[in-house]
């Protein structure tokens, strides 16, 4: 390190990962944390990054930029999602090594997993199965984001990790009505239905699907988990060709359960309804999350406690958004 308390730049900063992650960073006492808006830095610029990283004389990054959405909006918007993120990953990675960054941490997602993996997900199922099709141009960034920290390790000797966040939900999330994942999506149409008083809320597919929800203030803490681990305990428990470690509860809930638990949380008292017609995605994901637990990190919220937290978080921001 080539100072006493490490420089830390956190890409993406105003995203739900990145956020949680400064705020995880400032609790622990960091004070040198380096952050750019979108408009200051330009992260799929090259000559812009490689100017950042000779200027600001980094230590470790956490890469959390990315463009990320739900289903509709990785139907919608395929080529956006994987030139972007390839982008933003290749600059990123690059220039931190250019630059002689100590350490990097890739934040990637589980989508990254074949569509019917065995369950629960193990990080060595990876490329052993087809992707689902609403996301596989946002999955295949991810995975080659992996790769490319992978890949300078092997050649550079760099100390550049990966970790695979299940599904997110928490302060600072998108709370779009099509472009937002599940449970910002409910929580939004739940929200909208209670203040309009319909009697019923439609939601998307069949309800079967089994999903994992992970608060994003404990994916904060597993990220500065992660990256401070010693290079020989992470070296131990991974491999260079898998060296990516999943991130999660280690327990799924129904769409439906979750739809009717949303419900709940808001105070929403009509009908809900599931639109069979609608895509349901994959059928589940649950990621094995063993090797973080030996690695002595567990998720500390419950379902129901994190989701009254991104409630009373989206209600907070509904009434900053009439203030300004």
């Amino acid at each position: 390190m080539n100072h006493p308390e490490p420089r830390i730049y956190v890409a993406g900063h105003r995203g739900l990962v990145g956020s949680a992650i400064v705020r995880a960073l400032r609790a622990r006492g960091h004070t040198h944390i380096v952050t750019r808006s979108h408009a200051e830095l330009e992260l799929t610029d090259q000559p812009a990054v490689r100017a950042f990283f000779r200027a600001e004389r980094i230590d470790q990054v956490y890469l959390a930029a990315a463009r990320v959405g739900g289903i509709h909006a990785n139907n919608t918007y395929p080529a956006q999602f994987i030139y972007d993120n390839l982008m933003v990953q290749a600059n990123v990675v690059h220039e931190a090594w250019r630059a002689g960054v100590g350490r990097l941490l890739f934040l990637g997602s589980s989508c990254i997993y074949p569509r019917l993996a065995q369950q629960p997900i193990r990080e060595d199922y990876l490329m052993e199965g087809g992707l689902e099709p609403t996301n596989e141009p946002y999955a295949v960034a991810k995975i080659a984001g992996i790769k490319l920290c992978e890949s300078y390790n092997r050649q550079y000797g760099t100390d550049f990790r990966s970790v695979m966040p299940t599904n997110l939900y928490g302060p600072g999330d998108n709370y779009h009505p099509q472009n937002s994942h599940v449970i910002p999506a409910l929580v939004r149409r739940f929200h909208d239905a209670k203040a309009n008083g319909a009697a019923e809320v439609v939601i998307w597919g069949s309800g079967k699907p089994m999903r994992e929800f992970m608060y994003v203030d404990d994916m904060a803490a597993a990220s500065v988990h992660v990256m401070n681990l010693a290079p020989e305990t992470y070296a131990a428990s991974t491999d260079p060709m898998h060296s990516h470690i999943n991130v999660g509860t280690g327990v799924d809930i129904s769409i439906h359960d979750l739809a009717c638990m949303v419900g709940e949380v808001v105070g929403f008292e009509g009908r809900i309804v599931f639109d069979a017609g609608k895509p349901d995605g994959t059928p589940r994901k649950l990621l094995d999350v063993s090797k973080l637990r030996a690695l002595g990190w567990s998720a500390s919220t419950p379902l129901r406690d994190g989701l009254r937290h991104a409630y009373a978080a989206f209600l907070a921001a509904q009434v900053a958004d009439v203030a300004a």
